[in-house]
């Protein structure tokens, strides 16, 4: 987990988490459905998994431009999206 943004002392607004969540769901280039939205402590939390590195700095680059003074969480993993190139060993 990383912290971006400029940080503050007052909580985020009380809308802050659904605001953010229907930015990333409603804007055509990124309509992301997966990144969960959360409060903890002073800053908001982005959390899930994308399909490529670029896909999460989008993400953010679009937040940080709407909500540049939020300070943000960030918890955004990468998923594999190619077949498997070795065979899994189960035991």
């Amino acid at each position: 987990m990383n912290q971006r943004g400029t940080g503050g002392t007052e909580p985020p607004d009380d809308y802050l988490e659904a605001a953010i969540q229907r930015l990333l769901t409603e804007r055509t280039e990124i309509a992301e459905q997966g990144i969960t939205v959360s409060r903890r402590d002073h800053s908001v939390v982005l959390c899930g998994e994308v399909e490529s590195a670029q896909r999460r700095e989008e993400i953010l680059r679009l937040v940080l431009e709407h909500f540049p003074k939020v300070p943000l969480t960030v918890d955004i993993g990468l998923i594999r999206t190619q077949a498997p190139t070795e065979v899994e060993d189960l035991r």
